[in-house]
């Protein structure tokens, strides 16, 4: 399964705010379109992980949100988290900025 983490800045208290953001983004056909086929949100000390995993073979979760970014359902979350989620490079200019970069994975091989 391919994945992509983002990582940003989110405002104490915002959980709730952000869940349901993405409850309601989820119900769309946009993670279809995307090829996601899980999302999990974490929050640590003023930080926020966004796990996306997408379909084996699919093209590359940083590929899919590229791809994706100017989709008007894509365009309107973005807008609305920006209420709650800073960017954690003052730099960033695309999602793919605030991905991390894996350098180390193991799988079971059962």
């Amino acid at each position: 399964m391919n994945s992509t983490l983002i990582v940003a800045k989110m405002e104490a208290g915002s959980t709730d705010g952000v869940a349901k953001l993405f409850g309601e983004f989820d119900e769309t056909e946009m993670p279809g379109l995307m090829g996601t086929r899980r999302r999990q949100l974490f929050h640590y000390r003023g930080l926020y992980f966004h796990l996306q995993d997408f379909d084996e073979g699919a093209t590359e979760g940083g590929e899919a949100i590229e791809a994706a970014r100017t989709h008007p359902l894509f365009v309107g979350i973005s807008a609305a988290l920006r209420e709650f989620i800073d960017p954690y490079d003052p730099n960033w200019k695309r999602p793919a900025d605030a991905m991390a970069e894996r350098f180390y994975k193991w799988e079971d091989s059962a």
